[in-house]
């Protein structure tokens, strides 16, 4: 079973176990409410949840919710070092995470399983582990995930996190290591990356999915980004 990647649903109801291998649960939609060492709380869209071997936790989550959840014989150094249960995953992370939901919803042959997973094996080594995120920004976060297509306003953010604005950029910098613009613009075009490789979508309709009606302007922050246009990274 361990390195394993699937797409799972829990119950409503509070269940409690262990297992003798390491395991990840990362969720697609909706949250997982879970106690696991000295973390107790929610797990929602863009974070993960790490549990060890052997380590007895308590977990229920609403019955339409679905996690990609992976099964791992040892975790990278990051992960074993970070001394946390529970951390933000970055756009890449993110992005490819949503590209598995879609993939594992078709039958693949083991090959393309272990593949998946060394991919994800890879981008896992390069997540950085915010330790101790301010619970407003993880809020503001959590909130921009859930449709990244939108057009936020740094009033309408510092709002949810109950700051002025001044604060909220000055709190969202020092936990986040980048202003909320650099950050969005990370995971719009982290998506669009993913959805031009591994879709048939229309560019124009990448653009509208990240938050561009403009497909000038989405082709230009593209190029800027990865150094290649849309259509020659769609090939």
């Amino acid at each position: 079973m361990p390195n394993n990647l699937s797409i799972r649903a829990y119950t409503s109801q509070i269940r409690s176990h262990y297992h003798e291998f390491h395991q990840l649960v990362l969720p697609l939609h909706g949250a997982i409410d879970i106690k696991v060492g000295d973390y107790t709380g929610k797990v929602s869209i863009g974070d993960c949840v790490i549990i060890k071997a052997g380590q007895q936790h308590d977990f229920r989550a609403d019955d339409a919710a679905r996690f990609i959840v992976v099964d791992m014989e040892s975790y990278p150094d990051n992960i074993t070092e970070s001394g946390i249960e529970k951390f933000s995953i970055n756009p890449p992370l993110l992005a490819y995470i949503q590209f598995i939901d879609k993939q594992l919803a078709h039958q693949v042959n083991k090959q393309l399983e272990s593949t998946a997973f060394e991919l994800f094996y890879q981008l896992l080594a390069q997540q950085t582990c915010h330790e101790r995120i301010d619970p407003r920004i993880a809020e503001v976060i959590h909130f921009i995930k859930q449709d990244i297509s939108v057009l936020f306003s740094i009033e309408q953010l510092a709002k949810i996190a109950c700051l002025s604005t001044s604060q909220y950029k000055k709190l969202f910098k020092t936990n986040m290591g980048m202003t909320t613009h650099k950050y969005i613009t990370q995971l719009r075009m982290e998506k669009a990356s993913a959805l031009l490789a591994h879709t048939d979508l229309p560019i124009r309709i990448v653009a509208e999915q990240v938050g561009y009606q403009d497909l000038s302007a989405f082709s230009r922050r593209f190029s800027n980004y990865f150094g290649q246009s849309p259509k020659a990274f769609s090939y």
